[in-house]
């Protein structure tokens, strides 16, 4: 489990990281959002000892990284996938690691093998693609099976079928019970991967929730076909509804589906289909960064 304690990191005047409370859980990937320069990544370091805090703590299992006896295998992180040494091959980077470690050669073959680089394990690392060197980043990670792990923008360089690998991979790994941290800019990737989301903004925690409960929060309407639209319609508007229309269908708003199933039903009016339409989540994570956005491109006229 990670769990940061009013976490706070300044710059000079600037606050990066400010009063962050938050906790990941095992058995979940849990989405880290936010805008270009909202502090996750420093958060992630002052997780990883890199970073010293201003204020508060960051705690992974109940205790700081430097107290940890064998950090990496209890934490595995992936923040830069460049940090390897260019001139050394993808194997002898992971043994160096593990060796460090008190890890054998098997389980560097091992990794190597996961992240499908086995093929290219004599290569050297200047060499690689930089979706390979994100391959070989996540296995470095994973190299003393930790049950915490952390990602920083894992999917970066990789192509479509590298990203459905990723994402596979962080939900196979959640579904062992560990915690995944990983943060991200795709929506739609994300929306497919986690479990749970962090959002902040300006250093702030801006919302920390389920993707299901962030998606109701900001849902939109609910679609209603009926043989008996204008006579429903009036029955919800008299419940306190907006009602307007969309192609033959009833767009409502103000009343959840379940609500407008029983006001049909207990007039005799039929209901042929009722589909809540929620905001996807990036539209909802749009909405709860738009004040926390350093830099907005102008908008052209279209």
């Amino acid at each position: 489990m990670i769990e940061t304690r009013r976490l706070t990191k300044r710059y000079g005047k600037t606050r990066a990281v400010d009063e962050l409370t938050t906790k990941v859980e095992p058995g979940h990937v849990t989405g880290f959002l936010g805008p270009n320069g909202a502090g996750k990544s420093t958060t992630m370091r002052m997780v990883l000892g890199l970073d010293r805090p201003t204020g508060g703590e960051a705690l992974v299992n109940g205790r700081r990284y430097a107290e940890l006896r064998r950090p990496v295998h209890e934490v595995g992180a992936l923040l830069d996938a460049g940090a390897a040494h260019g001139g050394r091959t993808a194997r002898d980077h992971l043994r160096v690691l593990a060796r460090a470690n008190g890890i054998g050669d098997r389980r560097v073959d091992e990794v190597l093998e996961l992240v499908g680089l086995a093929g290219a394990a004599t290569r050297r690392v200047g060499a690689l693609s930089l979706g390979m060197r994100q391959r070989l980043g996540v296995a470095a990670a994973l190299l003393g099976d930790p049950g915490v792990l952390l990602f920083d923008e894992p999917v970066n360089g990789l192509d479509p079928e590298g990203i459905r690998w990723v994402r596979h991979l962080m939900r196979d790994l959640a579904a062992e019970g560990r915690a995944v941290l990983v943060s991200s800019h795709l929506m739609g990737e994300m929306a497919l991967t986690a479990d749970r989301v962090i959002v902040i903004g300006r250093g702030r925690l801006v919302l920390e929730a389920s993707v299901r409960e962030l998606r109701a929060r900001f849902q939109e309407d609910v679609l209603v076909r009926s043989p008996e639209r204008g006579e429903l319609g009036r029955v919800l508007e008299g419940a306190g509804a907006s009602v307007a229309t969309e192609d033959g269908a009833l767009l409502v708003r103000g009343l959840a589906a379940a609500d407008i199933a029983d006001l049909a039903a207990s007039r005799g009016l039929p209901v042929h289909e009722l589909t809540p339409r929620g905001a996807s989540l990036e539209d909802a994570y749009l909405r709860l960064t738009e004040d926390s956005v350093e830099y907005r491109a102008k908008e052209t006229a279209r």
